[in-house]
């Protein structure tokens, strides 16, 4: 695995001075980069995102000054069609009209590398040196299930849905990407009550922004998308959330930072700057006092086009589940920075690609540590990290966050993925 160069100061007199002339005019701050005399090779990055709240760094970050003050003036936060666009753009990389990293579901990096979702399965390596979010995604139900109540339990459907396909009409549930994040969750409580993803329902793609009208035509009879899609198809009654993804893994990891690795590699000390700008920008999104400032500013046309009450509330942890049920100051909230919630933490990535060889995204044959070793960067968030002055205490002592415990009771030890696999009766691996 290749890594980051060391930050090493300048020698001679000359370099000095010009390292000292290239801070001040990139409007370096007293820390970090500035401190050891190097700024970034590059002041341009090209970052992708969809409209969904956990972007919300990435806009933050440009919006409140943050990639100007590390040195990254340049730095472009591009809207994207769909993940399958995102990942498209990320194959071609800037130099070739696409975009340098992205806003992104947390296991898109790894498919994107082993080339499982790319053409010709040639894979583009790509690294997550950064996690952007934990929490805060919606699996919501049709309206035409309302009076089934269904909530964590999701076994009211198997019967529904069976008797749906014996009536001749198909049983649709959507997603954002196969093997992404809102694929997982959705498989995941669809399994822990009797059903199978695979065979008892047909998996749509539909990109999050148009969720809500693709259920208000009745396209779908579930979903799982992130916020504010959910909280809006409640507040427009169109359909009503059986569950909040915290629920069913209580401080899960989420969207991630994703980098082409070529571009890492070759500009380290603009990587450290993107790095500690976005991280700047999850502290002041993580803070209560800020969220109805944060509702505001992504709201806005050019960034989600979604009116503020819209996205404020389920970030505050107050949840409209829109059929009857209101849960006032939860600690379902998306969070941004606490918890560590930005550091990539390996064991978390080891959960994704082995829930991915669970419905067949990845070769049972995987080398799971391996491959999470060659993709997850938590080195450089730590160093980024120490740069922008994050006490020691704050940073994980361990890569792994240990054994993780979800809402039907089975446990992943990263240690032992294959045991998690083996818990398991729904999955499409031996």
């Amino acid at each position: 695995m290749t890594k980051s160069p060391a930050f090493a100061p300048s020698l001679d007199r000359r370099s000095l001075l010009a390292g000292a002339a290239s801070a001040a005019l990139a409007g370096f701050v007293s820390r970090g980069l500035h401190a050891e005399g190097a700024g970034p090779e590059i002041t341009k990055a090209v970052l992708g995102y969809i409209a969904l709240t956990d972007a919300a760094p990435l806009i933050v970050a440009k919006e409140k000054g943050l990639f100007d003050k590390y040195g990254m003036k340049d730095v472009v936060i591009a809207k994207q069609a769909s993940w399958g666009a995102t990942r498209d753009n990320l194959v071609l990389g800037s130099e070739a009209n696409g975009i340098d990293g992205a806003h992104i579901l947390t296991p898109m990096p790894y498919l994107i590398t082993a080339g499982r979702v790319t053409q010709n399965n040639i894979g583009v390596p790509m690294y997550i040196p950064l996690r952007l979010s934990l929490e805060n995604q919606g699996i919501s139900v049709s309206n035409e299930y309302k009076d089934l109540k269904v909530g964590l339990d999701a076994s009211a459907l198997k019967e529904a849905f069976a008797k749906k396909k014996a009536e001749g009409k198909e049983v649709k549930v959507a997603m954002t990407f196969p093997g992404g994040t809102h694929d997982l969750w959705l498989r995941y409580w669809l399994a822990a009550g009797g059903v199978d993803p695979d065979k008892d329902v047909s998996t749509i793609v539909v990109p999050p922004p148009q969720m809500v009208a693709n259920m208000k035509v009745g396209n779908m009879d579930a979903l799982c998308v992130g916020e504010p899609w959910n909280e809006q198809l409640a507040n427009q009654g169109v359909g009503y959330s059986a569950c909040v993804t915290g629920e069913i893994w209580k401080k899960h990891p989420e969207k991630a930072l994703g980098l082409r690795a070529a571009w890492v590699d070759k500009y380290p000390r603009a990587t450290k700057a993107l790095l500690m700008a976005v991280m700047e920008a999850q502290q002041w999104c993580d803070k209560m006092e800020n969220k109805a400032e944060l509702a505001a500013l992504v709201g806005r046309r050019q960034w989600f086009n979604v009116p503020p009450a819209d996205i404020v509330g389920r970030i505050k942890g107050d949840i409209n589940y829109g059929n009857g049920k209101v849960a006032k100051g939860t600690d379902l909230f998306m969070k941004f920075w606490r918890d560590h919630t930005s550091y990539p933490f390996q064991s978390h990535d080891a959960w994704f690609v082995t829930e991915d060889i669970r419905w067949g995204k990845f070769d049972p044959a995987t080398d799971i540590k391996a491959l999470v070793g060659k993709v997850n960067r938590e080195d450089l968030w730590r160093d980024a990290a120490k740069s922008l002055g994050v006490a020691a205490a704050d940073m994980p002592a361990s890569t792994s966050r240990g054994k993780e415990t979800f809402f039907d009771g089975k446990v992943f030890d990263p240690a032992d993925p294959h045991a998690y696999l083996a818990s398991l009766s729904i999955k499409r691996v031996a």
